[in-house]
């Protein structure tokens, strides 16, 4: 809650500011605004190949407020830039929403440091939960994924998932998809995942990893009926804060760990906190036991994966995550 604090300060200091220096700020049009939104998203926060447009613009006082449309039939999402064309915002912050994330985090476990505190069991239990479109979710996938191939069978490994999602109904889809693969073909699911976490291209994944696709859209109909995936989507008053779908599938265990985003990562029950380069999460995950197996002296990259699809690397790690 800290960061979110110290960023809805930040905003809300710029926008005053905005607002107390307006006759010395020269505004823009908000055709320009537009022209300029659009240029710096492309440019800068989107893929190769991938583009959104303006769908609307707004003038909502001291910013204007953009529609955007994303690409390959994503959600529609919020964005904002200052009058004088200098200052864009991904997103606003709802400060009652914000007073009920606290209260809620107030009641919850909190994340335990990485390591030291991780309890043990003969064999450890790794549960990591994520949001499938989410940049950090795939962060600590492409992380853990050479984790899981050392520890193989040694540990109990379930991937779960938000209950909710930021991303649209391409993020539900995905999950289903997910879900039921490690339901149906549960050996499959690492190769699928890192074919997936290359471009994002679940649907020639299904294909290369050759996913029984009966079965799939057979347990995805199951689930979908069950959590009413479709049908909450479809209703816009059930969503939460009235922005985001649900996603039921895991919504008991989202309960118990207190999970509020996406990535959380659970060892034998606890929520812990771990950075996300595969050698840092090997030895969180090992801290999980109460005899280390020989696998986890194997020598994993300390490198960070880069937020988002693809394998690259960053220079540093993070703890951002999307949702609380």
């Amino acid at each position: 809650m800290k960061k979110v604090f110290i960023l809805s300060l930040l905003l809300l200091f710029i926008v005053s500011g905005c607002a107390l220096t307006e006759e010395a700020v020269k505004e823009i049009g908000i055709e320009e605004a537009k022209a300029i939104t659009v240029d710096f998203i492309n440019n800068n926060l989107m893929q190769p190949g991938s583009e959104v447009s303006i769908k609307e613009a707004v003038d909502e006082g001291s910013l204007y407020k953009m529609v955007i449309n994303m690409p390959n039939g994503q959600e529609e999402i919020n964005s904002y830039l200052t009058k004088d064309g200098k200052k864009f915002f991904p997103q606003v912050m709802d400060i009652e929403e914000i007073k009920e994330v606290a209260v809620e985090e107030e009641n919850t476990p909190a994340a335990q440091p990485a390591t030291a505190d991780v309890p043990k069991a003969e064999k450890a239990s790794v549960e990591l939960f994520i949001m499938s479109q989410c940049p950090y979710g795939t962060q600590i996938e492409k992380g853990i994924l050479p984790v899981l191939e050392t520890l193989g069978d040694q540990i109990d490994f379930k991937l779960k998932f938000c209950d909710y999602a930021m991303h649209g109904k391409t993020e539900l889809d995905e999950q289903l998809n997910q879900y039921c693969i490690q339901q149906n073909e549960p050996d499959k699911l690492l190769a699928y995942l890192t074919c997936f976490l290359g471009e994002g291209k679940g649907e020639d994944c299904l294909s290369k990893v050759s996913i029984n696709a009966s079965k799939l859209n057979s347990c995805v109909a199951a689930t979908d009926k069950e959590f009413k995936v479709t049908e909450l989507y479809n209703d816009k008053s059930s969503w939460k804060s009235g922005q985001f779908p649900q996603f039921n599938v895991d919504q008991a265990d989202n309960q118990k760990y207190g999970i509020t985003g996406s990535p959380g990562l659970v060892i034998n029950g606890a929520k812990i906190s771990s950075g996300r380069d595969s050698a840092s999460l090997l030895k969180t995950i090992c801290a999980g036991f109460d005899n280390s197996p020989e696998q986890c002296g194997t020598e994993l990259s300390s490198a960070a994966p880069s937020p988002g699809f693809g394998f690259g690397t960053t220079g540093s790690d993070t703890d951002a995550g999307c949702g609380s």
